[in-house]
């Protein structure tokens, strides 16, 4: 193991699980392993008997979910306002074309 990268310990629904991690990743890694024991809590509070497998399967599924989403929104966005940059950047040429003209 590398003198950069320690072991964490995080829980999942009561269990503990040992990650390999680099020091700068850590809080970043507790923060989704807390995030991934709240959406499995969630899914098997519902009173479905499921097992731990299946639990995990429909979290990374609602995850997967929320991120593609998430993924499209930004690309909306992203596209949104390059639309508008390029209706700002016309006017703007509109308006020197028109100062130009007044000049001559």
């Amino acid at each position: 193991m590398h003198s950069d990268v320690r072991s964490v310990t995080v829980t999942i629904l009561g269990k503990e699980y040992q990650i390999s991690c680099p020091p700068a990743e850590e809080e970043a890694l507790r923060k989704s392993a807390r995030y991934l024991d709240d959406q499995m809590s969630k899914i098997r509070a519902r009173g479905t008997t499921l097992g731990f497998e299946k639990i995990a399967i429909m979290a990374a599924l609602n995850i997967s979910h929320e991120l593609l989403k998430k993924s499209q929104q930004v690309n909306d966005s992203e596209n949104g306002s390059a639309r508008e940059l390029r209706h700002l950047e016309e006017k703007i040429d509109l308006a020197l074309r028109t100062h130009r003209q007044l000049e001559i």
